[in-house]
């Protein structure tokens, strides 16, 4: 099984150092950055179990970012910042945050809170559930959180896009409306879920290779919601 990739996100090089070298020495795999612009790069084309994110970012907000990555990533989410303020760690976990580590820390807290995050998400996590779905010349594997295509070839999607994929999966041929992803996945309605969905759903689209102005398999009811248009075979 594939160590759980962990992405550090702060300006501090020793900071980034630090953490990079308790991670990897405890079983994790790491990626460190400097800057929110080259993070949400690469969150293309990886998909994080653990983000840890400082709030002082040189070219983008902290807690913006922690928002969004909360939204869309699904990924777990922890801050780690010099602001100590109460209203900052309350405004940290509100807008979507799963732990909050003031500095200065000690690398092995940092360790532990991380395992006890994936624990959780472990434990959260759904059993006796049918985890692989064929449909159209794909598969999908939830239990790692990867598409494969008739080659072969793999692409990793990230647990967020994986609840939406799994939505649609269940109830192929069936409209499903905004309320009802809300009511299935959870989350205030609103601008913001919206806004989530669409990130998700244009992104599944990306993965399975869908012309956007003409989709073969998520077709957008304009007023209604999406359908889902594949033949679907759990096992």
């Amino acid at each position: 099984m594939t160590a759980p990739l962990v992405t550090i996100l702060d300006d501090e090089p020793d900071i980034r150092m630090i953490l990079a070298d308790a991670l990897e020495d405890a079983g994790f795999r790491t990626m460190a950055f400097s800057r929110a612009t080259e993070f949400e790069a690469a969150l293309k084309s990886t998909t994080p179990d653990v983000c840890l994110v400082d709030l002082g970012l040189p070219d983008k907000d902290g807690l913006t970012l922690v928002h969004r990555l909360a939204l869309e990533v699904g990924a777990a989410v922890i801050i780690i910042s010099g602001r100590a303020q109460v209203q900052d760690r309350i405004t940290g976990l509100e807008l979507g945050a799963d732990d909050y580590i003031i500095k200065p820390f000690d690398p092995t807290e940092v360790v532990a809170r991380v395992r006890a995050r994936l624990r959780k998400d472990r434990a959260a996590a759904p059993v006796a559930v049918a985890n692989t779905a064929e449909f159209n010349g794909w598969t999908a594997y939830f239990d790692r959180y990867v598409l494969e295509d008739e080659t072969g070839a793999e692409t990793t999607f990230s647990h967020a896009e994986g609840e939406v994929l799994r939505l649609f999966l269940d109830s192929p041929k069936r409209l499903i409306s905004r309320a009802q992803m809300q009511e299935t996945l959870g989350g205030a309605a609103g601008e913001s879920f919206d806004r989530a969905m669409d990130v998700r759903i244009s992104r599944l689209r990306t993965k399975l290779q869908e012309d956007p102005k003409n989709p073969r398999l998520i077709k957008t009811i304009y007023g209604a919601g999406y359908i889902f248009l594949g033949d679907v075979s759990w096992h």
